[in-house]
């Protein structure tokens, strides 16, 4: 049985971690393969600034340090963000695949241009960096907010009357304006509004937690993962600090909650 960690970025208690499990419906991988979700120990309260967003990547490492130590076969991130990747892939050997740059790299597989749903505004660093740095902003159709704050544990339970026409509406122009052949949810958070949409827009749309799931599940099938060239392992690895900071800052979280 290969066991595939999936690191949640965000602090968070068993109510709030099931609706992040629920994506595990929307893909089959089969009985060789197990999801074990992990929640960050510390973080940011949401990726709105570039504060957070380096909050964002050591808490995704402090969480997925020792996957490979603890018997992990792969690791999945779980944020449109990548936080965290490049350095989880210095450290670990084993595949760790992350949402951003895959589903604009999927989405080239199945169209020329495509476009980004978003929440709010503030997530639009999270796809411009990425976009940058795969030289793939001329693939990109639009990016579109439907100006809603977005809500990381709670997702999209109880707004869905509120929020599914809002990225229907948003959909629609992503398509008939700007040109999109493929949509990429722009958030984790979103997976709640998949099935809803696809099946209302004529166009593929990409559900990003799910297909880094299959992914992981194909590395491991064809043995590949990350190159080291790329990627190299530290030559004086701080590990115990990272741990210390985490230990430090989980420890002042719930001493001011």
């Amino acid at each position: 049985m290969k066991k595939v960690m999936v690191v949640v970025p965000f602090p968070m208690g068993e109510g709030d971690l099931a609706r992040r499990q629920a994506q595990m419906k929307a893909v089959d991988l089969g009985p060789g393969i197990e999801l074990h979700y992990r929640p960050v120990r510390v973080g940011p309260k949401n990726y709105s600034s570039q504060h957070d967003m380096s909050l964002a990547d050591f808490s995704i490492v402090d969480a997925g340090l020792d996957a490979e130590a603890e018997g992990f076969d792969a690791l999945c991130i779980d944020t449109m963000s990548d936080s965290g990747m490049a350095m989880l892939r210095s450290i670990l050997k084993i595949p760790v695949i992350a949402p951003g740059r895959h589903s604009m790299l999927i989405a080239q597989m199945l169209g020329e241009k495509f476009s980004i749903l978003m929440m709010w505004d503030r997530w639009r660093m999270l796809y411009t960096k990425t976009l940058g740095e795969l030289g793939m902003e001329h693939k990109c159709a639009s990016l579109r907010s439907i100006g809603v704050t977005p809500d990381n544990k709670s997702l999209l339970s109880g707004k869905e009357d509120e929020v599914f026409p809002l990225l229907l509406d948003a959909a629609r122009r992503c398509v008939e304006e700007d040109g999109a052949q493929v949509l990429i949810l722009g958030s984790t958070t979103m997976h709640e509004a998949h099935g809803w949409l696809s099946e209302r827009i004529g166009v593929p749309v990409i559900n990003p937690g799910p297909l880094t799931y299959k992914l992981a599940a194909i590395a491991l099938d064809l043995n590949l993962t990350h190159s080291k060239a790329t990627y190299p392992a530290p030559l004086a690895p701080k590990h115990d600090m990272i741990r210390a900071i985490g230990a430090a800052g989980a420890a002042w979280l719930e001493a001011n909650q």
